[in-house]
């Protein structure tokens, strides 16, 4: 029996009506049929990281983030960078898969949707703090997308044809890189 893929969208920016966000939404309306795709809207619950807070019970919001990312079979990342790397309210979400397993050996990828010439230092720390979580980066699943405001329609999706494409190319690279192994704790 073949299992669906369920791909984890993670958006870095807290910015309402963000490109990143928008690019993971579009994303979810372009995903190929045999893949399922989840939103994670909780980046702003989450508390400061504390390894002090890292036991059980864990904080609600980690523990329903890192449920989220252990029922995922992958990981899909699109966030903006700030002053040359990752704004602190993802890196802190990072911070906080640190001291859990969930996504060791998970195939994780991310979109770059940074103007031309941007983006690189986010890109950078998202591979330092993945190696240190031993994620499995999917390489041929990165790509560098450049959005901008316009391309976004009323509804929050991108319009642009060779951007919708290049978006279901991505969740398609991902989802076979996942072998379609069903993700851990599903049936």
């Amino acid at each position: 029996m073949t299992t669906v893929p369920v791909l984890l969208l993670l958006s870095g920016s807290l910015r309402r009506g963000s490109v990143n966000e928008s690019v993971l939404r579009t994303a979810q309306d372009v995903a190929p049929a045999q893949v399922r795709t989840v939103l994670y809207e909780g980046l702003a619950a989450l508390p400061h990281f504390n390894p002090d807070d890292d036991t059980d019970p864990l904080p609600a919001p980690v523990a329903e983030l890192r449920a989220a990312i252990r029922d995922a079979t992958a990981v899909l990342i699109c966030a903006p960078e700030y002053a040359g790397t990752l704004p602190g309210s993802f890196k802190n979400l990072l911070d906080w898969t640190i001291g859990g397993t969930e996504t060791s050996d998970k195939p994780v990828a991310w979109i770059n949707a940074a103007a031309p010439g941007r983006g690189q230092g986010a890109e950078a720390t998202l591979r330092t703090v993945l190696g240190h979580t031993d994620a499995d980066i999917v390489e041929s699943a990165c790509a560098k997308i450049p959005v901008h405001h316009g391309m976004v329609g009323a509804d929050g999706l991108i319009t642009d044809p060779g951007v919708r494409e290049q978006l279901s190319k991505v969740l398609r690279l991902l989802a076979e890189s996942c072998g379609r192994a069903a993700p851990t704790g599903q049936a």
